[in-house]
């Protein structure tokens, strides 16, 4: 299975300012190939870099290999635009919002991410340091830093291109890494099911409880925030805004993280599977009151629940997907399903049967006992097969 890790970068500030010339340059290069991809219908990287390949050498300076990378990274976004077309990520055709993404030529940031391939970068693992390719030479001794198990998980098993970013002035390399996996239990003893909510991140079948309440009223203070130096507007107020853009996505990931990581093992330590619910189209389902929209909208439930699978597959826990309706309305005793089971948020209480059990917890076995059925009946298990672990 394919893992991404990212390390940081620690250069000097002569490294610093040559790798953003060479960000910039490259970027720029990408922009202008676009165009001409644009206009001359060439998206495939034979056909575009007939057009492009000479002209980005001698205009930008760039190496053989950076100026093919900037190449293949135009054809990939025109690859990834038509299956987000495709797929109605931008509407119906005819739309407004359609008409935009397709009726115009891709436009790169200037400190998108360039990829490097080992003849472009070069790992010295003892040293912790790279040998990085730019503009203005090879910039040898760059310093990086990590954790010390994502930097072991790079050093035994890093392979193919690595990226590299700047984000929020700090610089970065994603290094692809191929792990090998573990072997799939064959024979679970059972199933672990666990609930996704808002109120309770995730319940499981075994009686735990992530609370996110703790969580949504620090959330709700960095909205309240960001809506406050919004509307001031002034550069000190955006300056501020520009700090603290991206914490928020970065606390929920780690707490995803730490959740995952703890319901993987229970399950690997006691010999079971993990049954999860089927999100897809949640938002769309959801009948909210608009105050609570937001919150909906901005937890990541499909990022806790690919954290939860890919670590699954690591482990060789196999992990089942079932269909997420009725699971809050049915008993998970004698499976009576009644919209009035429900009588609030927290508590579930049986009007046929008279079972009594928190909410999260009574959807949380529903959730296990039809993953166990799906498996019984020969059901493959699933996990995806890349998602970032930095």
């Amino acid at each position: 299975m394919k893992l991404v890790v990212r390390v940081k970068l620690l250069p000097t500030p002569a490294q610093a300012e040559a790798l953003e010339a060479t960000l910039h340059a490259c970027n720029e290069a990408a922009t202008w190939a676009a165009q001409v991809a644009f206009d001359e219908g060439a998206l495939r990287p034979l056909g575009l870099r007939k057009h492009t390949y000479t002209e980005i050498r001698r205009r930008w300076g760039l190496g053989a290999q950076a100026a093919q990378h900037a190449i293949k990274k135009t054809c990939d976004a025109y690859t990834t635009l038509r299956a987000n077309l495709r797929a109605g990520r931008y509407g119906r055709p005819g739309s407004r919002r359609h008409a935009r993404a397709s009726g115009k030529p891709m436009v790169f940031r200037p400190g998108a991410a360039q990829p490097y391939d080992d003849r472009m970068l070069s790992w010295q693992h003892q040293d912790r340091t790279v040998s990085i390719w730019s503009t203005v030479g090879r910039l040898k001794n760059v310093a990086f830093t990590g954790q010390a198990d994502q930097l072991d998980v790079v050093a035994a098993h890093r392979q193919g291109e690595s990226d590299l970013v700047r984000q929020g002035g700090k610089w970065f390399l994603i290094a692809t890494c191929e792990i090998k996996e573990a072997a799939l239990n064959p024979h679970p003893v059972g199933f672990l099911g666990v609930d996704l909510g808002i109120v309770n991140i995730a319940a499981t079948s075994d009686g735990e409880r992530h609370a996110g309440r703790r969580i949504n009223r620090k959330r709700a203070a960095d909205r309240a925030l960001r809506t406050k130096l919004q509307r001031k507007n002034t550069k000190s107020a955006k300056r501020r805004a520009k700090k603290y853009a991206g914490k928020e996505a970065r606390r929920n990931k780690d707490i995803n993280h730490k959740i995952s990581k703890r319901i993987v093992a229970e399950a690997e330590r006691t010999g079971r599977g993990i049954a999860l619910e089927t999100l897809t189209g949640i938002r769309e389902r959801a009948r909210l009151r608009k105050p609570q929209r937001t919150t909906l909208h901005s937890w990541p439930f499909a990022q806790l629940g690919g954290f939860i699978a890919y670590k699954a597959r690591r482990a060789g826990v196999p992990v089942m997907y079932v269909a997420a309706a009725y699971t809050s309305q049915e008993c998970s005793k004698c499976h009576h399903t009644e919209r009035g089971n429900r009588t609030s948020q927290a508590r579930f209480a049986c009007r046929s049967c008279g079972f009594v059990e928190h909410a999260d917890h009574n959807a949380s076995h529903n959730i296990r006992q039809r993953g166990w059925m799906q498996w019984v009946c020969g059901a493959q298990p699933t996990a995806p097969a890349l998602t970032l672990i930095a």
